[in-house]
């Protein structure tokens, strides 16, 4: 095993991605785990925008559509020949099981094929190394994972070794801005609009900030969701008319300056080095302003990737999937999708 970990620390890496987890079909190819050379996303957006929200069979039939012609293309455009490709990595969970299996058989088949190592990556350690593909990461850090199916604190004692500190109990912070969005009228995906109308407002309708039990970094937000709910359906009943942008504004300042004063709190009591963002909703104009500002105010150091890596893409699992591979840790080919796949139990196991 040593001889393996020295020899692929000598020579540069090449790991072909595959990331299907949800409504994203994506494959990249990334050196050394930082340096994409290509990094291709084919969006269901469109198609799912009609049933307001993902359906998971579609999207399992979408990837089916797309994905080999993303390995070749990836490929092609990477520069890299096939037969030099270092290992294949993939989602392997969370997400639709539907969604992982097209990605893991295609793995699997590309790698049995090429005769390489498969590497079956935890896709939220693709959220949080995605930014190592913009800078050097200090450890000890904390993450803070906002997507559409995850609220988390993560703190990272050093590469590769995750400790959940914080989850939502209920609603993840994507998924509760797309339920307001729908109460307000906004088409799907509903966050982005929320942000926009947030950052217009002229107004503001106070809405109750949800911090729990004193000490405790968990999140909750179904009863802030009910909240919107409530204010819209008691203005109904007087007979007005809130401005969407009002609302819009008020519960994006309620979920922000909750999810700032945890990730600051838990920098400081865990003596982190950095703050990364993370997730999908790490686009979100509003939270990355208020951490920018808050941070900068305490001195401490945030890493935001860039929009391009926030959403689901293939890079961040090429740069998460590196962890292992540099420490020669591998997938058995017979290893299934799990949509229930532990961060903490996906850790590297030893020292590169």
């Amino acid at each position: 095993m040593n001889d393996l970990i020295d020899k692929q620390s000598s020579v540069p890496s090449y790991i072909l991605a595959v990331e299907t987890s949800c409504d994203e079909t994506s494959v990249a190819v990334v050196k050394d785990g930082h340096v994409v050379l290509s990094n291709l996303i084919s969006s269901q957006v469109e198609t799912h925008k009609a049933f307001g929200g993902v359906v998971p069979e579609v999207a399992s039939r979408k990837h089916v559509e797309v994905i080999t012609l993303m390995l070749e293309q990836a490929i092609e455009q990477s520069g890299i020949r096939p037969r030099d490709l270092s290992a294949i990595a993939v989602t392997q969970g969370p997400g639709l099981v539907g969604a992982l299996l097209v990605g893991i058989v295609a793995a699997k088949t590309l790698a049995m094929a090429l005769g390489k190592p498969l590497i079956g990556t935890h896709h939220i350690a693709g959220h949080i190394y995605a930014n190592r593909l913009v800078r050097e990461l200090q450890y000890p850090a904390m993450a803070l994972v906002v997507s559409g199916g995850h609220t988390e604190l993560v703190h990272l004692e050093s590469e590769g070794k995750f400790k959940l500190i914080g989850r939502t109990r209920d609603d993840a912070v994507g998924e509760a801005y797309d339920k307001v969005a729908r109460a307000l009228g906004c088409p799907y995906p509903g966050g982005p609009h929320v942000d926009r109308m947030a950052s217009e407002a002229e107004d503001v309708v106070p809405l109750p900030r949800v911090w729990l039990e004193a000490g405790s970094y968990d999140f909750s937000l179904s009863g802030l969701k009910s909240a919107v709910l409530n204010a819209l359906n008691q203005a109904k009943m007087r007979g007005e008319a809130l401005e969407p942008s009002a609302v819009a504004r008020g519960f994006q300042e309620a979920v922000v300056e909750v999810l700032v004063e945890k990730a600051v709190r838990a920098v400081r009591e865990y003596g982190s080095r950095q703050l990364l963002l993370c997730g999908g909703v790490a686009a979100n104009r509003g939270l990355r302003a208020a951490l920018q500002e808050r941070c900068a105010k305490e001195g401490l150091e945030l890493v935001i990737p860039p929009m391009e890596y926030c959403t689901d893409n293939a890079a961040m699992i090429g740069a998460a999937a590196y962890l292992k591979w540099i420490r020669g840790e591998g997938t058995d080919f017979d290893a299934k999708a799990d949509p229930g796949l532990s961060l903490e139990a996906w850790s590297v196991q030893s020292e590169a």
